[in-house]
């Protein structure tokens, strides 16, 4: 019965939020009591967990998600984005141009977030497929790729970060190999997916009044130096704690290295260093920075509230002991926790639309089995964000975000993005297992 109150729950959610179109975050508190008092809770013991639920996932994760807003709209404000866009181009040259934008986007990826990503980045893609003379979507596919491939495998990302705390995985071992599995999924479902389209299948027409980019003029932008080393801060700070675990984890060095690595932290220092490189030193007053800052955070409410109330709706799996009960059933089974993993995420992110929502729920519902077979939580973590990307289509707003950008047709949209981050997820997923045969 547990497994079926579990069902009923998950078909309660697609309906409140695909035939109801009701908000996720109430979605996801209203199953979570529901399927807590299902469960054999009592109203007061299932509100508890919820609340618990609730406070634990955000506590953990409201520093990361908001400081990783403030970073990528002191980017983006500041031209250090496009910035490293121009230098990279230069560099690659006109013929290798496809290379340097998804180059950019794989950077400026990691610290911003995907829909910050998009509207930073889409006015370069235009001016750097008319200066290169190519077809929009040649330079658009790869770009787009990189950005929502780094916003579903790498810290600290939001659903990445809040998987990996269900998963109770290391983030600096979930960053290495999650930029490693990015690296050919970005490739595979960007530019060799771009050379199976006819010239004319790529050409779009530039929707006008969409939005109003600024472009910025040489001296108006940060150095190029300058503006990596700001993005890649808390990449830096990570990577080097899980370094230390790895290679020296009895040096002296393993607490300095775990401070600085936490990504709360590292991400606060990348915060302070940003105020100052993309903001004091290009002679920007504090007031317009901190007004910069504030409107931020407006922007991630909703993610944070979403990502809260997935680990409500988890907690109350836990709660109700349906995590040892899946995890009973699980020990005789000859099923690859890491394909079940994303095998769930990838059924409810094609329902619900919604992967945060599709990872979290995944997360909770495959947290157990971490236990008992003994997988490694951190490849746990992306194959549930892996499984999170598959086939985005009308449900889900980033389909829209790319649709109205590039000015195409539903047909087209689903012709070029939903098969660019299904093709993704699979390379994900097999990258994942790939890395499973030689850390065992």
């Amino acid at each position: 019965m547990p497994i079926v109150y579990i069902c009923i729950g998950v078909a309660l959610l697609l309906l409140l939020m695909v035939v109801f179109k009701l908000n996720a975050f109430i979605s996801l508190i209203v199953v979570g009591l529901l399927v807590g008092i299902m469960e054999g809770m009592s109203p007061v013991e299932a509100m508890t967990s919820i609340t618990t639920g609730l406070g634990g996932t955000l506590g953990n994760l409201a520093l990361v998600i908001v400081f990783g807003g403030m970073i990528g709209k002191l980017m983006a404000d500041s031209g250090g984005a496009q910035r490293i866009s121009v230098t990279l181009i230069r560099a690659f040259g006109k013929k290798r141009v496809q290379l340097a934008a998804v180059l950019t986007a794989f950077v400026v990826g990691i610290a911003l977030f995907f829909e910050t990503g998009v509207v930073v980045l889409i006015p370069l893609v235009f001016t750097i497929a008319a200066e290169a003379g190519v077809p929009i979507l040649y330079i658009g596919m790869p770009v787009i790729a990189a950005l929502i491939t780094m916003h579903g495998f790498v810290p600290p990302h939001p659903g990445p970060t809040a998987v990996a705390g269900i998963y109770q995985a290391n983030l600096g071992k979930t960053l290495l190999y999650g930029i490693i599995i990015a690296i050919p999924a970005v490739i595979i479902s960007g530019p060799l997916y771009t050379k199976l389209f006819k010239k004319e299948d790529l050409e779009v027409e530039i929707p006008k009044g969409l939005f109003t980019p600024k472009h910025f003029k040489e001296e108006e932008m940060p150095g190029f130096g300058i503006s990596m080393f700001t993005a890649l801060i808390p990449v830096i700070l990570i990577a080097f704690q899980a370094i230390v675990e790895i290679v020296a984890p009895k040096s002296g060095l393993l607490p300095a290295a775990q401070f600085l690595g936490n990504p709360g932290v590292a991400l606060l220092i990348s915060v302070i260093v940003a105020i100052f490189t993309f903001g004091l030193n290009r002679g920007r007053k504090m007031p317009e920075l901190m007004n910069s800052l504030t409107a931020s955070i407006s922007s991630i409410a909703v993610i944070l509230l979403i990502i809260g109330g997935g680990g409500a709706f988890k907690q109350v799996l836990i709660d109700s002991h349906v995590d040892k009960y899946v995890a009973h059933l699980m020990e005789g089974s000859s099923i690859s926790p890491l394909i079940l993993a994303w095998l769930i995420a990838a059924i409810l992110r094609v329902v619900l639309g919604s992967a945060t929502v599709a990872g979290m729920t995944a997360a909770g519902i495959a947290a157990p089995l971490v236990a008992v077979t003994h997988v490694s939580p951190e490849l746990m973590v992306l194959a549930t964000g892996a499984g999170s990307m598959t086939f985005s289509h009308v449900n889900d707003a980033g389909f829209w975000i790319y649709k109205e950008f590039f000015n195409l047709s539903i047909g087209k949209t689903i012709k070029t993005w939903s098969v660019m981050v299904t093709i993704a997820s699979l390379v994900g997923l097999a990258g994942v297992l790939i890395i499973n045969l030689f850390i065992k």
